[in-house]
């Protein structure tokens, strides 16, 4: 309980000293007396019940206790000015701790950050991608991005749009594929899902191929297309998340049917209070929607 009290001077006058190994030369970086200065870290000593130095003839020596409590308090204090310089100079920021499946971070949020960060630059975005499996609180996210139903225990989702998913490959092996029939002979790359490929194949009406479920598994569209630019086989995909991929010809779209098996939302959890920053991004993604 002690250590919720400690006094800020006598941190400050521990800190001076430990830097100068001197209490009057800390006394003169401070503009009080070596008294003061002796006197203030006594008092930290007395509530910590340790020695923070050794009092010697000719200045100071540091104990192992004040070794172990010095960079705590030297990055405190550099933090703490830190938030001041901004305050006065009105550059106060809030953090924004966004977790984003893969697939929609490369393909849809990364090429329309620069505008997020124009219009709202008191906001620092912390972003980390997975592969559709999180845990917001776990993790300590305000909002993750996912993709499926909308429909996560304790958490509200707001509908971004749906992303369908259809084959994808490079063009050399695009030119076999004439009818879905002939996807009979390629390798078909897949997510974890299992049914994405066979309802493929019933939206196109045709029956499935043996090989549905027995092609190459991936756990992010990402990786899945970049397995499909190496010519490994043909992706099935959302096309929306590859545009780019699509307007260089690198990637081609050979066939028009497409399936959607869900939509992305953006969700946070029901019990975190909505911050400025988190209100900003809901406002700004949605209107982008």
């Amino acid at each position: 309980m002690v250590r919720q009290f400690l006094p800020l001077n006598g941190l400050r006058a521990f800190e001076a000293s430990a830097r100068h190994l001197s209490f009057t030369r800390a006394a003169i970086e401070l503009c009080v007396t070596q008294a003061a200065v002796s006197q203030q870290v006594k008092g930290l000593e007395t509530r910590l019940g340790v020695a923070l130095f050794q009092r010697l003839p000719r200045g100071l020596k540091i104990t192992a206790e004040g070794e172990a409590l010095l960079p705590t308090v030297t990055a405190s204090f550099d933090q703490m000015a830190t938030t001041l310089d901004r305050i006065e100079a009105g550059q106060v920021r809030e953090l924004l701790f966004l977790g984003v499946v893969g697939t929609f971070a490369v393909g849809w949020l990364l090429p329309r950050l620069a505008d997020f960060q124009r219009r709202h630059a008191f906001i620092d975005l912390r972003i980390s991608t997975n592969n559709n499996r999180v845990d917001p609180a776990a993790e300590g996210l305000d909002f993750a991005i996912r993709f499926g139903s909308g429909s996560w225990h304790g958490t509200e989702a707001q509908r971004l749009f749906e992303a369908p998913l259809s084959p994808l490959c490079i063009p050399k092996l695009a030119e076999h594929l004439r009818s879905p029939e002939d996807l009979a002979g390629a390798t078909l790359l897949r997510s974890y899902r299992t049914d994405e490929w066979s309802s493929w194949f019933q939206a196109a009406g045709v029956a499935p191929t043996a090989q549905v479920n027995a092609g190459i598994v991936f756990d992010s569209s990402v990786g899945m297309m970049e397995a499909a630019l190496q010519g490994l086989g043909v992706a099935l995909a959302p096309p929306s998340m590859f545009t780019r991929h699509l307007a260089s010809g690198a990637i081609v779209q050979p066939f028009a049917t497409a399936i959607s098996l869900g939509s992305y939302w953006l969700t946070r959890l029901q019990s975190r209070p909505v911050t400025a920053a988190m209100q900003a991004f809901s406002d700004w993604i949605g209107a982008q929607v």
